[in-house]
């Protein structure tokens, strides 16, 4: 079963150096429906205005995937870590037993776009921890390229849970096949462009897609686009 999850359906915050977008309840958005999606807790979609972002704050029993689409993205945290990510890069910090951290873009005259998701962790009392990964950019055309996994590596970023996040961009007329193990879930969302599931569903710009009872996924592109894709318990 595809569910859509249009972009205009998630709910929007505006506070002046912030505009976000939520894709699950989170802050002032509840919705008792929409909490989770797997161990998938939260995706927000976050526009920060040059100079602004998040002091110091606490987090505990949470990995936390950042995915810089434009800009910088400045973190320092309790463990000693001081790190820009930019676009072609990924930030995961597991919270584990508690950290604190902020989250700033560090430029003086251009805003920054990142997607934010939580994941709940499949076991909990970790020690918090944190790395910054590369992935070459040209490796994700027209295939889907491992960003984040359980099973990692030198380019793929280390994450306490039974999942793989993929990055892929589509050349046009291009399509691409993703096969699951059984009783497993799908998420996509799209980052750019728009693409087809399975030779009817339709995704555009910032659309989401939330998949279960089916493990065999053909992704094709007419004009070409960008999406994550993630695999999840």
């Amino acid at each position: 079963m595809i569910s859509v999850y249009p972009a205009s359906s998630r709910y929007s915050a505006d506070h002046g150096w912030l505009q976000s977008h939520f894709s699950f309840s989170f802050a002032d958005y509840y919705d008792s429906d929409n909490m989770n999606f797997g161990p998938l807790r939260v995706l927000n979609d976050d526009i920060i205005a040059a100079g602004k972002g998040f002091g110091m704050h606490p987090h505990r029993e949470m990995e936390i995937v950042s995915v810089v689409l434009r800009g910088q993205l400045q973190h320092q945290d309790s463990l000693g870590h001081t790190a820009v990510t930019t676009y072609g890069q990924i930030q995961r910090m597991s919270a584990g037993k508690g950290v604190m951290h902020s989250e700033f873009n560090p430029s003086e005259n251009e805003d920054m776009n990142l997607l934010q998701m939580w994941f709940m962790p499949n076991q909990e009392g970790v020690q918090p921890s944190y790395e910054t990964t590369t992935y070459d950019l040209a490796k994700t055309v027209n295939i889907l390229l491992p960003i984040v996994s359980h099973q990692s590596s030198a380019e793929v970023a280390h994450i306490h849970q039974d999942m793989t996040m993929y990055m892929s961009r589509l050349e046009q007329g291009k399509e691409i096949s993703f096969n699951q193990a059984q009783n497993r879930r799908i998420f996509v969302f799209v980052t750019e462009g728009e693409i087809t599931i399975n030779g009817s569903t339709q995704l555009h710009n910032r659309d989401s897609a939330r998949i279960t009872e089916t493990t065999a996924l053909n992704i094709s592109s007419v004009q070409g686009g960008s999406f994550i894709l993630i695999d999840l318990p």
